[in-house]
């Protein structure tokens, strides 16, 4: 079984990385400079998490799994996505990514994890022991899939009606703001130009120029600069500067 991430601030990252260990599975960044054609070829299973966004998936993973969906085309499927508080169908929009008859979904979970969004006062951060309430909750769910997995029992959540209708309301906005805010990335004055949002970012959409960061116009949102910046210089999406950032789970 192979697992293929993407996540923005860890959050995902964890619960990838926490299913791979349980079943044994290889585990990868899709931001990781491999063969990722190979390493699709050579495993029946292909285990998917990401972030969800506006009940969309991110533009990195839709770009990424457009490359690749050749590959997927015999695949068994397992799709895991995190967020907030709900997606609707957070899980069941990436099979929008597919053909028709591509993949076969063998199971699909949504996971509630902490908020990264950190210039937001509505929802607030939270870091260290605040956090652990959602990592025992994962910890439970991945339990419990794991053992359906072994019994061979098919879930999907996100795939009802109920749920598709919940995440249309959200989602079909998503796409004009996702358009529209590429370029909405500020860097005030209080930047020292260390670079390390240059590094971080996984689009590379930023530069470190003599007057300071500038941007390629190709933002997707994923809030890792924001949270990151030692001097909380960098805003994305809501030009808003932070007071406390998300420092992921632990």
């Amino acid at each position: 079984m192979l697992m293929l991430y993407f996540s923005g601030t860890g959050n995902s990252k964890y619960i990838a990385n926490l299913f791979s260990k349980k079943v044994n599975a290889k585990c990868y960044s899709i931001e990781e400079n491999i063969d990722f054609k190979k390493e699709i070829k050579r495993h029946n299973t292909i285990a998917f998490c990401y972030p969800i966004y506006a009940s969309n998936v991110p533009r990195i993973m839709r770009e990424f799994v457009s490359k690749y969906v050749e590959e997927l085309k015999d695949k068994k499927l397992i799709i895991f996505c995190t967020q907030l508080f709900f997606s609707g169908d957070g899980a069941r929009v990436f099979t929008d990514l597919l053909p028709k008859g591509y993949g076969e979904v063998i199971y699909a979970e949504h996971f509630n994890m902490p908020n990264n969004i950190c210039n937001i006062k509505i929802f607030p951060i939270k870091n260290g022991e605040e956090t652990k309430k959602y990592i025992k909750a994962a910890q439970r769910k991945m339990n419990r899939i794991c053992k359906d997995l072994e019994k061979g029992k098919v879930k999907k959540r996100g795939f009802n009606k109920v749920s598709n209708l919940i995440g249309k309301s959200q989602s079909k906005y998503w796409p004009n703001i996702e358009e529209e805010k590429k370029s909405s990335i500020k860097v005030d004055s209080d930047c020292i130009k260390c670079g390390l949002c240059v590094k971080l970012c996984p689009m590379n959409n930023l530069n470190l120029a003599n007057n300071g960061i500038v941007h390629n116009n190709n933002c997707i949102f994923c809030y890792r600069c924001v949270n990151a910046c030692p001097k909380k210089a960098i805003t994305v999406l809501i030009n808003k500067k932070p007071k406390v950032q998300y420092k992921g789970i632990e």
